[in-house]
């Protein structure tokens, strides 16, 4: 029983147990919102690598294309310089 006061005395008991309630969720609350944060964090990090991947992946099919132009096109001259040597 609660200290005597001008209050019902059940009052006094049912607002120190719903601070009591408050107080022994908030650990738990505190922890869920922790694994929230942190599993959007690492979601975040898990996308940001994919796009990397992909868009590393863009770059490196046009720099491949890229050479490969070039290739030809060195050859082509080369082609087209001996084919005039040849008919000249």
């Amino acid at each position: 029983m609660a200290f005597p006061t001008s209050v019902n005395s059940q009052i006094t008991d049912s607002v120190t147990q719903a601070n009591t309630k408050v107080l022994g969720d908030s650990p738990s609350m505190g922890m869920g919102n922790l694994f929230i944060a942190t599993s959007q964090a690492l979601s975040n990090a898990a996308h940001n690598a994919t796009n990397a991947q992909q868009q590393s992946w863009v770059t490196t099919q046009a720099a491949t294309t890229q050479g490969v132009s070039t290739l030809y096109s060195v050859d082509t001259a080369a082609t087209g310089i001996a084919t005039h040597k040849i008919f000249a």
